[in-house]
């Protein structure tokens, strides 16, 4: 169990501008958004950063993870997003800001105020222009590759802002288009996301006994990825399980035995876990703390949470735990029988990470010989 949580994720918008069919705020078993004021306010902000300046000072942080997220957080605007960045820039402990955004309000107003606070800045991408417009688009039904695509050109202009690009994965996209559509843009770094699923809400594709395509997806990726010389860029899942088989840490949420430490903060000073588990059921990222009444380390002291959660029984004899850690919790979840299971992409798991591994042992053993 982590001692203390290092990133802090704030969802400054509870709606956003794109209705995109595989999102897991909007389109997962928890609602709970409808119920949420359209954006965090000033007094929320300013409670949530004494919050994190306390939660800093007990665990003697140098440094905290700020993230801006949604939602959309655009949709607050370049002056309301002032204000809450000046309430987190402002604090005691320093805070390495980032807003992560679909890209869709991206422009030079924006980006001069990031400019101004020292902010990079996430977009999520799913690829060229059939990929992304696959799922990314606009109410009206509409495709927003363009307008993405324009806003990350503009922001990779812009020195020390770009902190990357987050693509789900669909498997009817081709993996190395999708990968150099991508690196096309320049990122410094690119998260490939598993779509949320579980047990009882498979994730399209995985069906038991039906292989493992989300391994032969991102096999292809990390294949190209790996064999590219000078390195392109950093492709976080694959860096936690090259890191991992090496006797390190992750860092990188659903990968390794050791839970995120990562807190959530929704629009009303909610204090919640990791939005993925709103994909299993309503209520299950909630744990009825507040900004308002209750310190972080409160969290910690809940049965059953998620940071909490050691690697599910079933796996602890698997030669693979050590770097899978269950899979994303999640992902483990079935009705009526909780999350003490592997993850619903335990045989995807179990390929990618043996692939790697086999890559890693056979470079060492070159090198060695």
């Amino acid at each position: 169990m982590p001692e203390s949580f290092r990133t802090f994720v704030l969802k400054v918008h509870s709606r956003c501008d794109l209705a995109c069919d595989h999102c897991y705020i909007y389109e997962s078993a928890d609602q709970s958004w409808r119920d949420r004021p359209l954006m965090m306010s000033a007094r929320t902000a300013a409670a949530t950063a004494a919050r994190i300046e306390e939660h800093a000072a007990a665990h003697r942080l140098r440094t905290v993870n700020v993230v801006l997220h949604g939602g959309e957080p655009l949709l607050c605007g370049p002056a309301h997003l002032r204000t809450l960045l000046a309430a987190f820039a402002g604090m005691s402990v320093r805070a390495h800001l980032t807003v992560q955004t679909n890209g869709l309000r991206l422009g030079p107003a924006f980006l001069d105020l990031f400019d101004e606070f020292r902010v990079r800045v996430g977009v999520s991408m799913d690829g060229g222009r059939t990929a992304h417009d696959r799922h990314r688009r606009t109410r009206a039904g509409h495709g927003s590759y363009d307008r993405v695509r324009a806003a990350v050109e503009m922001l990779a202009a812009r020195e020390g802002r770009f902190a990357g690009l987050l693509c789900t994965i669909d498997l009817r996209n081709d993996p190395i288009e999708v990968y150099e559509e991508l690196i096309s843009l320049r990122p410094p770094a690119v998260d490939f996301l598993l779509p949320h699923g579980n047990w009882s809400q498979p994730p399209p594709g995985r069906v038991t006994g039906g292989g493992t395509p989300y391994a032969d997806w991102l096999i292809a990726v990390f294949d190209r990825w790996y064999g590219a010389v000078p390195p392109e860029t950093s492709v976080r899942v694959l860096e936690g399980i090259l890191v991992l088989h090496l006797g390190g840490r992750s860092g990188t949420e659903g990968i390794g035995p050791e839970p995120a430490a990562v807190v959530v903060v929704e629009s009303d000073g909610s204090i919640e876990q990791s939005d993925a588990l709103k994909s299993a059921y309503h209520g299950a990222a909630s744990t009825g703390l507040h900004v308002a009444t209750d310190p972080f380390d409160a969290v910690f002291g809940l049965p059953g949470v998620a940071v909490r959660r050691p690697p599910p029984s079933a796996c602890l004899a698997c030669p693979r735990v050590r770097v899978c850690g269950g899979g994303h919790v999640a992902h483990r979840y079935r009705d009526g029988a909780g999350f003490d299971r592997p993850s619903v992409y335990c045989p995807d798991l179990y390929r990618l990470i043996g692939h790697i591994g086999s890559r890693v042992t056979g470079d060492l053993a070159r090198l060695g010989g």
